[in-house]
């Protein structure tokens, strides 16, 4: 399983592609103690047809708490933000959940894009754009909660 420590935001997002590999294939789960185990929380916290494993949404919760924390200490973090706010406000106006973290509709732009990117569809130029700062977003926020782990 990827680490939550050496980059959280891949694990996030590896946690979530997962869940819906176990969701649309669950027989493949006997295939590796791993998948079984995740399949067996799945089963567990009831989110078989939609929702994130407590895992997910714990380290969810410590990189908003790191983003809130960045937002008040480091001036070129919030500037990256501020940049990214508007384009990040149209993404969740259009979702189901328009009051989510800035982080979770980073995380869930990108799962969205790597999707139609496996289907083979197309992502518009301007799309592009924003994928690439909030990777730059998701990176700085990774690297710092990496830091900041391997300091203790």
């Amino acid at each position: 399983m990827k680490s939550k420590k050496d980059n959280i935001a891949e694990y996030i997002l590896y946690l979530w592609q997962i869940e819906d590999y176990l969701r649309a294939f669950p027989e493949k789960a006997a295939e590796s103690t791993e998948l079984m185990e995740l399949l067996d929380m799945m089963h567990i916290e009831g989110i078989m047809n939609g929702g994130h494993l407590q895992l997910a949404k714990n380290a969810l919760d410590e990189l908003i708490d790191l983003h809130s924390e960045l937002l008040d200490t480091e001036a070129p973090y919030r500037a990256v933000i501020m940049h990214l706010q508007p384009t990040l406000n149209i993404f969740k106006s259009k979702t189901n959940r328009p009051d989510m973290s800035d982080v979770e509709a980073c995380l869930v732009l990108l799962y969205q894009v790597m999707m139609l990117r496996l289907q083979k569809k197309t992502v518009s130029p301007e799309t592009e754009v924003v994928v690439r700062d909030a990777t730059q977003l998701l990176r700085f926020l990774s690297k710092t909660y990496y830091d900041n782990e391997t300091a203790l």
